[in-house]
């Protein structure tokens, strides 16, 4: 008596394009196309910003408020590419989840070093004495 495995459903027509995976072909160039799309996208709108600093010709205020323009887009930007990551993952595409994913940890890697870069270039304030402090000056005979 030899084993048979069940027969698989027939496809039906109204069935929800998560329930099977989508073909090798597709998946790879989607994760391609999308890859492409999205590091042009990236480096034109850097572009773009490093242009607006250009422009500044100095000036402090127009020169920081394009940085944290651009802070803020390459936030929105991850939060898109992680997304579309999610719905690739949804319609079991697992070429296009490695390439969203391999986007979203570049522009995460990047995002970090603006964001470090930034807070480097604008340390906090000091913060206040207590006010009870009082200095010690040579001579004064308060030092301990």
């Amino acid at each position: 008596m030899t084993y048979a495995p069940p027969p698989t459903p027939p496809h039906r027509p109204g069935r929800l394009p998560w329930s099977r995976r989508t073909p090798l072909g597709q998946d790879i160039a989607l994760g391609i196309v999308l890859f492409l799309v999205e590091a042009a996208v990236f480096l034109w709108v850097g572009f773009g910003y490093g242009m607006e600093v250009w422009a500044a010709q100095g000036r402090r205020a127009r020169i920081e408020a394009a940085q944290l323009a651009q802070l803020a887009w390459t936030q929105h930007f991850l939060i898109a590419l992680i997304v579309i990551a999610g719905l690739a993952l949804l319609s079991r595409a697992p070429w296009t989840v490695v390439s969203q994913v391999l986007a979203a940890g570049v522009v995460a890697a990047l995002l970090l070093l603006a964001q470090h870069e930034y807070d480097r270039a604008h340390p906090g304030p000091a913060p206040k004495p207590d006010p009870a402090y009082t200095p010690c000056y040579s001579g004064s005979g308060r030092c301990h």
